[in-house]
């Protein structure tokens, strides 16, 4: 089966999703294609999309915040959106790209390629199955204006909201977010401890800054080391945030319990050798730290979906959370301290979101593909 996944370079989470479908498809001996949906626009409209979406939500959150709630009045499953129309002007680029490379199925994670592709499918131009993956916990505005064949739901008990929504039953698969195979299989702590050459007696925070650097990790980090113990050790992983990383380094790098680092390969094995995690409620970011169930503090979240992400994780008790970052970090010790916290946490992680969802995906879509071609 030949498969084209779409993605859209607003925040990592998307791509990151996407990616470990992909790796779960290449295993299961499918061919695949990951594309930016933005770049058969150019690669100017993609900077300038991905460039604006990040720019807003650094700079001015609440306008973002506000947007989202525009959104979410105007988005109705019986009518179409500015949102679907502006989108809609790549359809002729995508439909002449689907037909040139004949793809099988289209998987997406990402909002806007859904729209693209519902516009094609009502204009009779596609004749694929088309997957499309939620990566928060909540349904996004504009998602019931779609016409997808099937929709992974995070969790189900996400379910009922989609429904009302207007999205049909039958179509909603509560599958989960899928994570890359390396989030899936975990590590023993001393395993995980030695790769990434951390004292093994020592009680580890796990500090994630996120892709786009939202928030004030900078605080959050100072009130931590602030607070170490003896016994304590604090890893920060700022990414793709340079900037970031440069404060940090500059102002704790002599700090022999502090680590910093920047964009890393072995962030699965920095969660299994951490006790407590930082991080704000992204929701795949907070879906491999559940995988991998890890005590997790929730940060600030974007003001939108991630507030939806941080209700649940915490209604379902796979989190805590503060709203002033002395407020975070007291959380955050409190459950280093707890194991039976830490243990119960972990439970609720381990009960509410699903481990296998990149691959179960794979499953689902052949199946569609096998359906469609009566095999």
């Amino acid at each position: 089966m030949k498969i084209l996944i779409l993605s859209c370079n607003t925040g990592e989470g998307h791509n990151s999703a996407g990616k470990a479908v992909m790796e779960a498809a290449l295993l299961r001996g499918h061919e695949v294609e990951f594309m930016d949906l933005m770049l058969l626009g150019g690669k100017t409209v993609s900077h300038m999309v991905g460039g604006a979406y990040i720019s807003i939500v650094r700079h001015i959150p609440a306008f973002f915040s506000l947007l989202y709630k525009v959104g979410g009045l105007i988005s109705s499953s019986t009518r179409k959106s500015p949102v679907y129309y502006v989108n809609s002007l790549l359809a002729g680029r995508l439909d002449r790209y689907i037909k040139e490379h004949s793809f099988d199925l289209i998987l997406t994670p990402h909002l806007y390629a859904a729209e693209v592709l519902t516009c094609l499918k009502h204009r009779g131009l596609l004749s694929v199955p088309v997957i499309a993956i939620g990566t928060d916990y909540t349904c996004i505005p504009f998602w019931e204006e779609t016409d997808c064949d099937c929709y992974i739901v995070p969790q189900k008990d996400l379910l009922g909201e989609l429904i009302h929504k207007g999205l049909p039953k039958k179509r909603l698969f509560p599958l989960g977010i899928p994570v890359k195979q390396a989030f899936s299989t975990q590590k023993k702590r001393s395993l995980a401890r030695k790769l990434c050459q951390l004292p093994s007696d020592a009680h580890v925070y796990l500090v994630m800054s996120g892709s786009m650097g939202f928030g004030k990790v900078n605080l959050l980090v100072a009130e931590l080391i602030r607070k170490l113990e003896a016994d304590e050790y604090v890893v920060v992983i700022c990414g793709n945030n340079r900037r970031l990383r440069q404060i940090l380094q500059t102002t704790f790098g002599k700090n022999p319990q502090v680590r910093i680092l920047g964009f890393t390969d072995h962030v699965p094995a920095y969660m299994d050798a951490s006790d407590v995690i930082f991080s704000k409620p992204g929701g795949l970011t907070s879906t491999e730290a559940a995988v991998r169930q890890i005590a997790l503090v929730h940060t600030s979240p974007i003001p939108g979906c991630e507030t939806k992400n941080l209700a649940f994780f915490t209604s379902h008790g796979m989190s805590v959370t503060a709203r002033t970052v002395h407020g975070q970090v007291t959380l955050g010790r409190r459950l280093m301290k707890n194991e039976d916290a830490r243990i119960e946490m972990q439970k609720q992680q381990n009960h509410c979101i699903p481990h296998d969802s990149a691959v179960e995906i794979c499953r689902l879509a052949e199946k569609l593909y096998a359906q469609r071609n009566h095999l």
